[in-house]
């Protein structure tokens, strides 16, 4: 072999190319859309939270299991379906106003962020409603202050949930759902615990349960930090474009629509199951609605335990499974059982026992199904609060509407002033199972 002279060029050796990645566009475009991760929350976030939402209901939900039913009898003796109307009035309000309130919230730009402010606001709104109706003259300006409850503690609630939205990642959603649910369920039993004590005085019935609810929520407003809003980009509405937020297409969010509709007959069927829960006990037990509290508080109290199991076990269980629907499935059927048992109950002992299935159905579904809206909620970053308040018609609707057809269903085959309670529990049992089943139409979400 001979040796190169100067004169010849000296060729390197090329090295082999590598080898092409492989590009899936699919995985590139999903990749894209997928949002990052959001950071966990620590430990005070959760707590607040939990107590906040604990307050909220003490507030606002004492007065549907047994204050407004008090002073509904005392100022109409006799016309257990004027709180039908009532509840029903208020509900259709919140659902009028709620997507106008969660765009508004979405678009608020403050020192101290964006949710706080409404739930000031609405604190102030929601006390101002307990005043008014512990002091109402009748029957109408009962319902008014009942309107202004709504608006106000929901404003408050709504923020609460928007403020998850915004804050929890989803490896956290199941743990909080699971608190906040059990925090919610057992609120109204504390609350009428409480109100049994002052059932002569209808200042401190209203005002000793809403107490509770202002210093938790100040608490959660005054210790948990929310990032100023100002320099987030501002987006002005025109009427018809806060009109058309109102509403959205349901084909481009499949996922969401789901868990709307299975949301909304849950809540269709607990509503026709709670409105009519004092009257049901005194009807089944011969007394009189007032005399109903203890028991009912005393229920509700061994309820807690059943709620417990329901809304933490579900909520932890599918964070660490990783799966939601059979949760709710579940939910749903075990609610349906204990309303069926209530429904066809002559006895205490069964109405005990149907009750505590339905507070393990109510904890399971309603800690899970909160998970499950954080993982199909669209547009969390820009539109949270809307999506949340459209989120609210699957709530509000049933609020609305079911117990004006609770009042027509216990007219049903019956006559002399009687009520069929019967009918009314069997047809919400068939709801809240509906609601469970509907949920497996999801597919994004296990």
């Amino acid at each position: 072999m001979s040796n190169p002279t100067s004169d010849e060029p000296v060729v390197a050796a090329m090295p082999a190319p590598l080898p092409a990645p492989t590009v899936n566009p699919e995985v590139i475009a999903e990749e894209a859309q997928t949002p990052p991760e959001l950071p966990k929350v620590g430990a005070t976030y959760i707590w607040f939270m939990v107590l906040a939402q604990f307050g909220v209901f003490m507030a606002f939900i004492t007065p549907i299991a047994i204050s407004l039913a008090i002073r509904v009898q005392a100022l109409a003796p006799g016309h257990a379906e004027y709180l039908g109307y009532i509840t029903g009035a208020g509900a259709l309000f919140v659902m009028l106003s709620a997507p106008f309130m969660g765009v508004w919230s979405d678009r608020t730009r403050t020192r101290i962020g964006r949710r706080r402010p409404f739930m000031i606001g609405g604190m102030v709104v929601g006390v101002i409603s307990l005043v008014w109706m512990a002091v109402a003259p009748s029957v109408v300006l009962l319902g008014v202050g009942w309107v202004l409850a709504q608006w106000g503690w929901g404003t408050v609630l709504s923020n609460l949930q928007i403020s998850t939205a915004d804050r929890l990642p989803e490896s956290q959603r199941g743990k909080v759902g699971g608190l906040t649910g059990f925090a919610t369920q057992i609120a109204p039993v504390f609350g009428v615990v409480i109100a049994q004590f002052f059932t002569a005085n209808a200042l401190l019935l209203f005002l000793v349960p809403g107490a509770v609810g202002v210093v938790l929520v100040t608490l959660f407003v005054t210790l948990v930090h929310e990032d100023d809003s100002r320099g987030l980009p501002k987006d002005h509405l025109t009427v018809g474009r806060l009109l058309r937020k109102y509403v959205y297409n349901p084909a481009q969010f499949p996922d969401f629509s789901w868990n709307w509709l299975g949301r909304f007959l849950f809540y269709f069927g607990l509503t026709l199951n709670t409105t009519f829960t004092a009257f049901f006990f005194a009807e089944r037990m011969g007394v009189t609605v007032d005399k109903v509290a203890g028991v009912i508080a005393a229920l509700g109290g061994i309820g807690v335990l059943a709620t417990t199991a329901g809304a933490l076990g579900g909520g932890f269980l599918s964070d660490r499974l990783r799966r939601r629907r059979v949760f709710l499935v579940l939910g749903g059927a075990v609610m349906a059982a204990g309303m069926t048992t209530m429904a066809l109950s002559a006895s205490l002992p069964f109405l005990i026992a149907g009750s505590l299935v339905v507070s393990l159905g109510i904890g399971l579904f309603a800690a899970v199904d909160q998970a499950l809206l954080l993982d199909v909620l669209p547009e969390k970053d820009t539109d949270a609060g809307r999506f949340m308040g459209i989120t609210g018609f699957a709530t509000s609707i049933p609020q609305a509407v079911a117990p004006l057809a609770a009042s027509a269903i216990l007219l049903i085959g019956v006559g002399g002033g009687q009520k069929n309670y019967t009918l009314l529990f069997l047809v919400a049992a068939a709801l809240v199972l509906l609601g469970g089943l509907v949920i497996l139409r999801i597919r994004s979400v296990r």
